[in-house]
């Protein structure tokens, strides 16, 4: 992808009955449906040769959109003071897996959030998904 002008932000494979295979795309210029169709075909050809995946899946190539998914910790970095949303792995210590919030920093592995006026920690190892809360 790089080889034409996109950055992978990031890839989703979900479903049990209908797995699907999501890839996030983007550009400086941003990114439209004849970016993501050149990227499908690319991938598409790709994956027939390599096969690394068994069985049926669907393939989705997409912008980030607005709101945006959030995989590693230079795209948190990149968003700080941003709202956020995510979901933890398990849940935490009040049993809740939901979150939304002011994305304070990061440091290390480590993301600061300001959720309903506490300020919290998270390890991203701990973050199941997290997307940006588009302004309203």
């Amino acid at each position: 992808m790089a080889g034409l002008g996109y950055e992978c932000v990031g890839v989703e494979f979900t479903g049990s009955k209908r797995r699907v295979l999501r890839i996030y795309i983007d550009a400086p210029e941003g990114v439209g449906i004849d970016d993501c169709e050149q990227v499908s075909h690319q991938v598409s050809a790709a994956l027939d040769v390599e096969d690394p995946i068994r069985g049926e899946y669907h393939l989705e190539v997409s912008s980030p959109g607005l709101d945006r998914p959030l995989f590693t910790a230079d795209q948190f970095r990149r968003f700080v003071g941003e709202e956020i949303r995510f979901r933890l792995v398990v849940p935490d210590e009040e049993g809740r897996r939901k979150f939304r919030g002011r994305l304070l920093g990061i440091e290390g592995e480590t993301i600061e959030v300001e959720v309903e006026g506490e300020n919290r920690h998270f390890d991203l190892d701990t973050v199941e998904t997290a997307r940006l809360v588009p302004a309203e």
